[in-house]
């Protein structure tokens, strides 16, 4: 893939992908635990929902310290709107003690270690540390689908696709990409009319 041609498609993306307001699951938050747990919750989750539920779930539980104390069922009842919400209570009840015993609520800002919390992977670990300015690329079902219609990627698994967007896009554009595929996927929910934009962006 040419570069010059990826990052011309991407400011295309970036374009059409502006044209409605909308905050995504990583963002505004206003301390960095709730960014992560938010980002941990929104994994096959509407970004919209996991901001409602997670606003919940903060002002039921406003410290590290207190969401460490959660008992499982209060935590369960409060995100049953995200998919899986059994699994990602344990996982933000877990996630939470680390971040209390080990971090004094703040999270590492190091992949490693972040992908050892529970129900962390590289995805949510690479958007976490996307927000907050460091250059890294979560691949989630957006930018994985994207980037393969327009050609910057034939594989399927994220570790890889992650490879390709490193090798085709400068360093400095890593951090922003996330954002921009998600916004532009999630501004055309007709799969028809995505992919007829897609056709026309492969083009430039």
């Amino acid at each position: 893939m040419n570069r010059e041609k990826a990052i011309k498609q991407l400011k295309e993306l970036s374009r059409l992908g502006g044209v409605k307001k909308m905050r995504l699951a990583a963002e505004e938050w206003e301390e960095e635990w709730q960014t992560l747990l938010g980002i941990l919750m929104s994994a096959r989750t509407l970004d919209e929902t996991t901001v409602e539920v997670g606003e919940r779930l903060f002002k039921a539980y406003p410290t590290v310290e207190k969401l460490a104390k959660a008992q499982l069922k209060d935590v369960e009842r409060i995100i049953n709107r995200v998919n899986f919400f059994q699994n990602k209570a344990k996982y933000v009840i877990g996630s939470a003690k680390i971040l209390h015993e080990k971090y004094a609520g703040k999270p590492p800002h190091i992949l490693e270690e972040l992908v050892l919390f529970p129900g962390v992977g590289r995805k949510t670990a690479n958007v976490f540390l996307a927000q907050y300015g460091h250059q890294a690329i979560g691949v989630d079902t957006h930018v994985a689908y994207i980037s393969q219609k327009l050609g910057w990627t034939l594989h399927t698994d994220p570790a890889k696709i992650e490879q390709d967007l490193v090798a085709i896009f400068p360093e400095k554009q890593w951090a922003t990409l996330n954002r921009t595929l998600v916004r532009f996927g999630k501004s055309y929910t007709s799969r028809s009319k995505k992919d007829e934009l897609l056709a026309r962006i492969v083009n430039l």
